[in-house]
């Protein structure tokens, strides 16, 4: 009996011992699986020392809250002591909230520090202006000239404003003058959105220099090109409201090569106010500019659109278009040949924020 048991102790232990052999393989490729995965979920929170690729978020982290209230119920009495508050470099999402009130102002937003957000109470009544012209003389006793007038210049990225208003208060020049050029706002960085905002001045209000831009629910106000530059920008639901005394124009777009990808679009607009006035102009050799589904008052000039210099056939090589336009003004904006009828083929990339990457920046619910 004694044998008989060792015998079967014997070829049970081989039994078992085969069967852990033959699994062995498996067990531990599933438990490389399994560290596989989790060390993946965890690079992609956190850096490791694997050579391989992970793709990393790279935006802003944390949030952060600034006041400012002109009447010193807030953290700082101006705007600029606020921006000045955030760091170089900075990392983080920054509301600066701004308090009903007038700023009397000249506020830069330098490129060191994206993920900005001016939030004020209201167009009508958070307001940020100035009053430089092209001609005043700046610390260096130089003339600022166009771009260095704006109440507001925005240089970083990521850039964003709601509710609230910039204004230049310099006089509107009449046409032809030269040095009165008073912009209310520039934006140079890219990824900006405004919501809700407020435009003011009269000859170049808005500096729409360059980078990817979108506006929604805002009012622009002006004259003579009162918004002008080479940026690739989407004003949807938007009032372009002129204050035109004998002749004004509304856009004056730069691009200067077939290859930009720059221009204005303006989608679902409406365009009051005083005339007679052009709705685009050729600041550049190809300048780009498109109205769809936008409202035209009856202040629009004979011809609707310039190229700015005659003798420069701009005409040849500008894209200026129009798409299922209306008012009293519509028929006017094609009025000149090298102004297109689109059809939805050639206008459909004019009509979603597509048109400025917005989907990879900008959030469904504010499209």
């Amino acid at each position: 009996m004694a044998s008989l048991g060792y015998s079967f102790l014997f070829f049970y232990s081989y039994f078992i011992l085969t069967l852990f052999l033959l699994h062995a393989p498996l067990l531990v490729t599933s438990s490389t699986y399994r560290y596989k995965v989790e060390s993946s979920s965890i690079n992609r929170t956190a850096p490791t020392n694997s050579t391989k690729r992970h793709h990393k978020w790279v935006g802003p982290v944390g949030y952060r809250e600034i006041t400012v209230d002109v009447n010193g119920a807030g953290e700082f009495l101006s705007v600029q002591a606020a921006v000045d508050a955030v760091p170089e470099n900075n990392g983080e999402n920054v509301m600066i909230l701004i308090s009903a009130g007038y700023y009397i102002e000249k506020v830069t937003v330098p490129a060191s520090k994206p993920y900005i957000t001016f939030q004020g109470e209201g167009r009508d009544v958070t307001i940020i202006e100035w009053h430089d012209r092209a001609c005043d003389r700046g610390a260096n006793g130089q003339q600022l000239r166009t771009y260095r007038t704006a109440s507001v210049s925005v240089f970083a990225n990521y850039f964003s404003a709601r509710n609230i208003s910039f204004k230049n208060t310099a006089p509107a020049p009449m046409p032809g003058m030269q040095g009165w050029q008073a912009a209310a706002f520039r934006i140079s960085g890219d990824k900006a959105y405004f919501a809700g905002c407020g435009f003011y001045g009269a000859q170049d209000t808005l500096c729409d220099d360059a980078g990817r831009h979108y506006f929604k629910e805002c009012y622009i106000e002006g004259s003579i090109d009162f918004i002008f530059g080479n940026g690739r920008s989407m004003y949807r639901d938007c009032e372009l409201h002129s204050i035109a005394t004998r002749f004004g124009s509304i856009a004056a777009q730069d691009r200067n090569s077939p290859d930009e990808k720059t221009g204005f679009a303006f989608l679902n607009c409406r365009v009051t106010g005083t005339g007679p006035l052009y709705v685009g102009r050729a600041m550049g050799q190809y300048s780009r500019i498109v109205y769809s589904y936008t409202y035209f008052d009856n202040v629009v000039a004979h011809g609707g659109w310039d190229d700015w210099d005659h003798a420069s056939n701009k005409n040849k090589t500008v894209f200026f278009g129009v798409y299922k336009c209306w008012g009293p003004g519509a028929a006017a904006v094609q009025g000149v040949s090298w102004a297109r009828e689109l059809d939805y083929e050639s206008a459909h990339k004019f009509l979603a924020k597509s048109f400025v990457n917005g989907r990879h920046w900008i959030a469904p619910s504010d499209a």
